[in-house]
């Protein structure tokens, strides 16, 4: 907090000038949110919010509210065409952020989370945090999920681009989209998502591809060089990271392959998922051998299923059949 400001709001406090402490608190909040520190303005602001409320009960009348609480964004960026959002908002309640990953990999992400922690030291000794991640791996395996783990546990909303609106038939309109989407997403802390960003970043040496989408791919490139989140991240995620640009990999901060779950893993997956329900004597060495090569997220409907399984069976124990029957399915599908 500058020291004006505070010299200003002890003033305020000194003098009991409501009004004047009033507009103060929501000026901190602000400055405070517009540094990418989210939770700690939230809880600023529901502290005043508490005041004002236990005022208003104390004197028998009502004071007037001040804002709601906002996710630090401002109106969501829109196609021009259609007027169709480019962006969609995960609310946090919705984001998941548990994640089963072998210690080499978690250690990256908490890598990333720490930076982003700590992104005002390091400034101060001239050194910037992690603000680009690129996530590649096969279907399955928890790149999405890695992205929501990261805004969780930073405190950013996450922004996800939606490229069903963003990309268009008409020359020129998706460059200008996308800009359109960064260039909005640098103004306000966030979590700016791009999944499936091959769908934009494709090689341009591939010969099938029309000069518009190596134009496109162009653009992509020259924003990501000019990109400047405010207190945020960028997380692209991709399964097809064979088909990339070659150029693009340079642009990002850091790279993470996210695997497949290994054995520990796969049985951690099994466990966790089915932890709600009874479960009956399993030979998890028999079950992990036939799930060899299974993605987390197929780990984790072998487990669901099973569990549905003996429910409507009225069971309501998981056992050895309910499991390999899963996984039978799996394998069919």
């Amino acid at each position: 907090m500058k020291g004006e400001l505070l010299k200003r709001l002890f003033r305020a406090i000194a003098s009991s000038d409501t009004e004047a402490i009033d507009k103060l608190t929501q000026v901190v909040i602000e400055e405070e949110r517009s540094k990418g520190h989210t939770l700690l303005a939230d809880q600023l602001e529901n502290i005043t919010k508490k005041s004002h409320k236990e005022k208003s009960t104390s004197n028998g009348k009502r004071t007037p509210s001040i804002p709601e609480s906002r996710e630090a964004l401002s109106e969501l960026p829109t196609s021009k065409r259609f007027n169709l959002p480019l962006v969609t908002v995960i609310p946090r309640e919705k984001l998941r952020h548990h994640m089963v990953l072998p210690e080499i990999v978690e250690k990256r992400f908490q890598r990333i989370e720490r930076e982003y922690a700590a992104r005002d030291r390091l400034a101060h000794y001239g050194l910037r945090y992690r603000q680009k991640i690129l996530l590649y791996g096969s279907p399955g395996c928890g790149k999405t999920l890695g992205a929501e783990r990261l805004a969780w546990n930073t405190g950013l909303p996450l922004l996800k681009v939606r490229f069903d609106a963003m990309v268009s038939s008409f020359l020129g309109e998706t460059a200008g989209n996308l800009r359109l989407v960064f260039e909005d997403a640098s103004k306000n802390p966030c979590l700016l998502f791009l999944d499936e960003c091959d769908s934009i970043a494709k090689s341009r040496e591939d010969s099938q591809e029309v000069g518009e989408i190596k134009r496109v791919v162009n653009t992509f490139l020259q924003i990501l060089d000019e990109y400047e989140p405010s207190s945020g991240l960028l997380v692209a995620a991709t399964n097809l990271n064979k088909s990339l640009d070659t150029a693009l990999w340079r642009r990002f901060d850091d790279l993470i392959e996210v695997p497949k779950p290994g054995d520990a893993e796969i049985e951690f997956i099994l466990k966790d998922t089915l932890s709600a329900i009874e479960v009956g004597l399993i030979n998890w060495s028999a079950l992990i051998e036939q799930m060899r090569g299974f993605s987390a997220a197929q780990a984790v409907r072998v487990a669901q299923d099973a569990a549905k399984r003996a429910i409507l069976e009225r069971e309501e124990l998981v056992i050895q059949e309910h499991l390999e029957e899963a996984i039978k399915e799996i394998k069919v599908s």
